[in-house]
């Protein structure tokens, strides 16, 4: 009995033994080739790396042509070629070179373990302005961002124009993808990040491999921190009726309604004098009250009254009366009556002890 987790985990190191001339003797019965178009900026970068592409793919016996009056590259098998996915690996070396994706990156989609993912962003979003701002979302803050997704995926990724070029390992891939499709979507692509942090520790133990990680990576809910505008003319639906709306009055019922059918043309022409005149006798009302309003005074504030002094305290004139006989009494410069006495009490003193 062999336990099934581990029938399901990939033994570390173990790699796919390599394709050689041994497995495919007879070679490939016919010549396939494919061609891409590149821009006008790329042809000058082509010309100088062009010769190291032909080496790297003469490895592998596939055969290159550059064509700079029609703008492609050309990738084609020769009768010595025995691997017949190797014609797969050579167009997709030819796109990524013609999305912007560096000769030394782009060469290491002819390794085994290596692949790449294009991915087309520019009809995902409808607005020019989001889009560009979305792009600039994923590339974050000098690159941050995209260093950041590449260190966790272990790929190597280019954001150019409408595309999104990924080169690397199959799992990595597939989390780029995802990231990059949800960032279209107006997700931020730090939860992403956040969550493959989480996996990258959880893939370290072996214990949980063969568990659920759910319950350990994080939930983000949406917040619409904006309300939504709400119109100042809001349609209410009428209910449904199957009967059709009634029949508006022409001017003929109205008139015959009021009577004003059976009159003259004179007493027509009358009563619509009268109603001119009414109007022009409230038009003149409503100005002559306009103007009078410039000579109503306004109203003034109600005056605030002092309030009283306080009642002076009553003077006691007999008091007063008393200290003027005494101070006419005194002599100018003379000591006061007690300082007197004391004074005569000490001489007393001196004398008896003489």
């Amino acid at each position: 009995t062999v336990d099934e987790s581990e029938l399901l985990t990939v033994p570390d190191g173990w790699k796919e033994p390599a394709f050689t001339r041994e497995d495919n003797p007879r070679g490939l019965l016919e010549e396939s080739s494919f061609a891409t178009l590149f821009p006008k900026y790329r042809e000058a970068y082509l010309k100088e790396c062009w010769p190291l592409v032909q080496k790297a793919l003469s490895e592998h016996f596939v055969n290159a042509t550059l064509d700079l009056i029609e703008g492609s590259m050309t990738v084609t098998t020769t009768k010595k070629t025995f691997d017949p996915y190797a014609i797969i690996r050579a167009r997709d070396l030819i796109k990524l070179l013609a999305r912007s994706v560096p000769f030394e990156q782009a060469v290491r989609i002819l390794q085994d373990d290596v692949a790449c993912d294009i991915i087309k962003i520019g009809s995902l979003v409808r607005k020019r302005e989001s889009f560009i701002k979305r792009r600039g979302r994923l590339l974050g803050p000098k690159g941050s961002t995209l260093k950041a997704l590449e260190l966790l995926t272990n790929c190597y990724i280019m954001v150019q124009g409408n595309t999104v070029s990924a080169l690397g390992p199959f799992s990595g891939l597939k989390e780029v993808r995802k990231v990059v499709l949800d960032t279209m979507k107006n997700i931020h692509p730090i939860y992403n990040i956040k969550t493959l942090m989480i996996k990258r520790e959880l893939s370290k133990d072996p214990e949980l491999r063969s568990q659920n990680w759910e319950r350990f990576l994080p939930k983000f809910k949406r917040k619409n921190l904006k309300k939504r505008k709400e119109p100042k003319k809001k349609n209410v639906k009428k209910e449904y009726t199957p009967f059709p709306p009634p029949q508006p009055e022409s001017q003929i019922d109205k008139e015959l309604a009021s009577g004003e059918y059976f009159l003259k043309e004179s007493q027509k022409k009358r009563k619509r004098i009268e109603e001119i005149k009414a109007k022009q006798a409230d038009a003149i009302k409503r100005r002559q009250e306009e103007r009078n309003k410039a000579f109503i005074p306004p109203k003034e504030k109600p005056v605030v009254k002092a309030k009283k002094a306080a009642t002076e305290k009553k003077i006691d004139i007999e008091a007063i009366k008393e200290k003027v006989k005494n101070a006419k009494k005194k002599k100018l410069g003379a000591l006061p009556v007690e300082e007197v006495k004391l004074k005569i009490a000490a001489d007393e003193k001196k004398k008896k002890k003489k």
